[in-house]
């Protein structure tokens, strides 16, 4: 038996407006349904990912988070922010990665740039 990774899936109150944010962030077209499902396909073995409508607003820390490794760091986290991403601080420190938010509140981390 074989197993598939299929999907990442993000609980969403408005999932069309959070899967906006994150086809915008990943330059992804966004893929939709008649069933109000949205998600985009980063396509190769990486699993898609699907935004999931549910009835309550998000109201703790995420358990599960994104790390993204950008070429340019502050280049990123200022495009992130002009599609309605935010900075937040959770405690983190001085660390060299920004933790973020997308417009619902989910957190993800921009990672430095690989060293060449």
């Amino acid at each position: 038996m074989t197993l598939r990774w299929q999907c990442l899936v993000i609980d969403c109150h408005d999932a069309r407006g959070v899967a906006d944010f994150w086809s915008q962030a990943f330059q992804l077209p966004l893929q939709g349904s008649k069933d109000d499902d949205w998600w985009i396909e980063p396509g190769g073995d990486h699993p898609d990912i699907l935004f999931q409508e549910v009835p309550e607003a998000k109201t703790v820390k995420n358990r599960l988070h994104l790390d993204l490794r950008p070429d340019d760091q502050d280049a990123e986290v200022r495009r992130l922010e002009s599609l309605g991403a935010r900075r937040i601080d959770i405690g983190q420190g001085d660390v060299s990665w920004v933790v973020m938010a997308d417009p619902e509140g989910n957190e993800f981390c921009v990672l430095r740039a690989r060293p060449a």
